[in-house]
């Protein structure tokens, strides 16, 4: 009998080891793939090939993104000519053959799926909420396409109103501010938050109610700028989700704020800023909310939000600075003032290149606080032209959040996303660096 104990205790260690079963405490490490990476140019390009050495490190993988229609407010691929044609769906899940312990999720909204400006913006994503019918025809959608295409379950990336961008003031000026919105009121962005936040509730409890049956996962992602307490129920939404995912950057964007830049993923709060602003202030809202600590993912980004500096920008690159809206496109995001890690680490100098006086690259300025990030600039010539200011992650201020995150309780981390972190190796002789930076500090 006390060899049959002996032998069934080393087949559940074993078990335990090769991933088999999943414990609440372990550390996820969760990787977002935006599949419009395909048709980067150049060397931004990203094919499911780079996902390779990238999947050993990921605990999840969740790809982006599909989108609702309009007309009958049913899930549908946003790139079928990618995803369905070229079989981009089958391909992803697929990989869970070679890596067993990986389970691979579809996203649905992501920012990505845009219709409409203005109060209309995305408009669909909430009138989905407000019936039950509609609510229905997305959940059985869902479902469908997620179990035709082996997927594991289905994150929610919800294309909520976005606050409204705020200028850094200080004391004297948000007391004047305080007494404004006192007698104006404050700025509304949908008149009918409270009942779309329990209407995303009951969305969220109806399609766990399906899945259950074939136990997929349900996730939630907080996408940037979306106001946590207006439109989330941590303690409702608890017991439904697998676990939820902030999004806790891009609080400052050359789009959202093209006059006045400022770090763009702190981890603490800062002087004179929101007080929401900040990676903390959202965990702390979520954990006091209800939501259980080891459901609670900290999202980290893998790109620069980047701005031109002027000659009314100052001269040592310590924001908030004023600034001339967003920088040019880089040669593989392809987007005015987003730059990936490898765009970010090939323009920065060395400290030969700053010793010998060369203007050409980026001076570079560490964390020492581990509370802000990182940032880079160059100012501007004689002429006013070509300075610049990018504030970034890199490997410590990845591994400082992890730390965060392990020293916090919560779930573990995820990768926004790996197609923006150096896939190819440009910077090092390692691929993925943000992303082995996380694994290792976890």
């Amino acid at each position: 009998m006390e060899c049959v104990k002996i032998v069934l205790l080393a087949i559940f260690a074993l078990a335990s080891f090769t991933g088999k079963t999943e414990s609440a405490t372990d550390s996820k490490l969760v990787c977002y793939y935006d599949s419009r990476a395909y048709n980067r140019p150049g060397n931004g390009k990203f094919d499911i090939p780079f996902l390779e050495p990238a999947l050993q490190f990921c605990t999840h993988l969740i790809y982006g993104y599909a989108g609702i229609r309009e007309d009958n407010f049913k899930i549908s691929p946003l790139n079928e000519p990618l995803d369905i044609n070229k079989q981009n769906y089958r391909h992803i899940t697929d990989l869970k053959r070679k890596y067993p312990g990986l389970r691979v999720l579809l996203s649905v909204g992501g920012n990505n799926d845009v219709t409409g400006e203005g109060s209309e913006k995305n408009l669909k994503y909430r009138t989905l909420l407000e019936s039950v019918e509609s609510r229905l025809a997305f959940v059985n959608s869902a479902h469908d396409l997620v179990k035709n295409y082996g997927f594991d379950g289905l994150d929610l990336s919800w294309e909520f109103p976005e606050n409204k961008p705020k200028k850094i003031r200080n004391a004297v000026s948000s007391w004047f501010s305080k007494i404004k919105h006192k007698i104006v009121g404050e700025s509304v962005v949908d008149e009918k938050a409270e009942e779309h936040k329990e209407q995303f509730t009951a969305l969220v409890r109806e399609l766990k109610n399906v899945f259950r049956h074939d136990g997929l996962l349900l996730t939630v992602s907080v996408l940037p700028n979306v106001n946590s307490s207006v439109y989330f129920d941590p303690r409702q939404l608890a017991p439904n989700i697998d676990f939820a995912t902030l999004e806790a950057f891009d609080y400052r964007t050359p789009q959202r704020n093209p006059k006045e830049l400022d770090y763009v993923a702190p981890l603490y709060e800062l002087l004179d800023r929101k007080v929401d602003e900040n990676a903390d202030y959202q965990v702390r809202y979520w954990l006091g909310g209800g939501l259980p600590a080891n459901k609670l993912i900290l999202g980290i980004p893998t790109y620069g939000r980047a701005w031109k500096l002027n000659d009314d920008s100052g001269l040592t690159g310590v924001p908030p600075l004023l600034t001339d809206g967003a920088a040019d496109p880089g040669p593989y995001s392809n987007e005015a003032g987003l730059l990936s890690y490898p765009e970010i680490c090939s323009k920065i100098a060395t400290p030969k290149e700053i010793q010998a006086g060369y203007l050409g690259k980026l001076r570079k300025t560490n964390d020492p606080t581990k509370r802000y990030g990182s940032y880079a600039y160059r100012l501007p010539d004689s002429n006013g032209e070509n300075g610049i200011w990018v504030g970034f992650e890199d490997p410590d201020t990845v591994g400082n959040k992890a730390a965060y995150s392990k020293a916090k309780g919560l779930g573990g981390i995820a990768i926004v996303d790996l197609t923006l972190d150096d896939f190819r190796g440009t910077c090092s002789q390692d691929h993925f660096p943000l992303l082995r930076a996380a694994k290792f500090r976890l």
